[in-house]
């Protein structure tokens, strides 16, 4: 039996009983490829659940606010993929009359949409024989076959997409692709996968030359910057604290945040108290501060860090331009803000 039918079998056999796998609407398959981008399934199911529940055609999509897209995602980081799910849908509605484009060619024009999303819809959705590649494919084909050309790297992925492109099956390319994925995702594991119960041991090089910790093959190109990020959380007699929308280009667009004062080192409290008198939020000198964290609180994204601290500012004077306390959950914001307003007793 050759690797093909292999991994079809496989994948008969051991394959997750997932929502996405029982349609092939392009409006849902789009929406789980989506959200999986960057994304373990188990954290990307209930989100796709709540979108699929909330916008159930691509119409009630592109007619939602971004806000209330952005707030439903909060949480599952990369924003920019809510932002041009959005945009995607608008055009298709506006554009295409709601018609969901139904070729490799004319999906991956979508915004936000790149080669393996635009496979994965034009293969499960229309029969086209167009082979995925993303990390799990990478993973599977580079220990398979014993492939060192790196994987981000152009040549790597014309490499791998020629080879998957061979591999696929011009019959059920749907399946295929499904199966290469899954067995990816479950049986290829990254670390330690069990290759004893592994129905292609008899054919991984990798296995044979045991290097399956070594592949595939990823070069080290970004280098993470340090950031440090003190934010404002405002406390008014009148029981509002100040919210701000980021507005330009960034990971966080058009989310909320407390009012930033960001550093180049750790501050103390005597250097937030002199920034503090600069924002145009604090009214006058009447003010008491105080540190929510004394440890930084790190959140790691993939190009850089920020080292984390909230401080807290109360005061006597109202905030008319404010946000009452008991809304602040109302608005969409990043995972690290998020998770302080859950944490802090307002």
């Amino acid at each position: 039996m050759n690797i093909t039918k292999k991994l079809i079998t496989w994948y008969s056999i051991n394959k997750r009983d997932l929502p996405w796998r029982n349609t092939t609407n392009p409006y849902f398959i789009w929406l789980s490829e989506i959200i999986l981008q960057q994304t373990q399934v188990a954290q990307g199911l209930p989100y796709y659940v709540a979108f699929t529940t909330n916008y159930p055609t691509v119409f009630d999509l592109a007619n939602a606010e971004e806000s209330q897209i952005l707030k439903l995602w909060q949480g599952l980081g990369y924003y920019s993929r809510a932002r041009n799910l959005h945009a995607s849908a608008k055009y298709i509605v506006n554009e295409l009359n709601g018609q969901f484009p139904s070729t490799y060619k004319e999906i991956i024009k979508l915004k936000g949409v790149g080669d393996y999303t635009a496979s994965a819809i034009s293969s499960i959705c229309f029969n086209e024989t167009t082979a995925v590649v993303d990390g799990n494919v990478y993973r599977a084909l580079s220990r398979i076959y014993g492939i060192s050309t790196p994987i981000n790297k152009g040549e790597g992925f014309k490499e791998f997409k020629a080879l998957a492109q061979e591999l696929i099956d011009k019959k059920d390319p749907a399946t295929f692709n499904q199966a290469i994925m899954e067995f990816g995702a479950r049986q290829c594991k990254p670390k330690s996968p069990d290759c004893n119960i592994c129905p292609l041991n008899n054919k991984c090089v990798a296995l044979q030359k045991n290097i399956i910790a070594d592949l595939p093959v990823k070069l080290k190109t970004i280098k993470v910057k340090k950031k440090y990020f003190n934010f404002i959380v405002m406390l008014s007699s009148d029981k509002k604290t100040i919210l701000e929308k980021r507005e330009g280009k960034g990971i966080w667009q058009n989310l909320y945040q407390f009012p930033l004062i960001e550093t180049l080192k750790p501050s103390e409290a005597s250097e937030i108290e002199n920034e503090l008198l600069g924002l145009s939020v604090v009214k006058n000198k009447k003010f008491s501060l105080s540190l929510y964290n004394e440890s930084d609180i790190i959140h790691k994204l993939s190009h850089q860090h920020l080292y984390t601290k909230f401080w807290i500012v109360t005061t006597d004077q109202k905030l008319p331009e404010g946000v009452l306390v008991e809304k602040i959950t109302d608005f969409p914001v990043p995972i690290l803000i998020g998770n302080f307003i859950e944490n802090f007793n307002f």
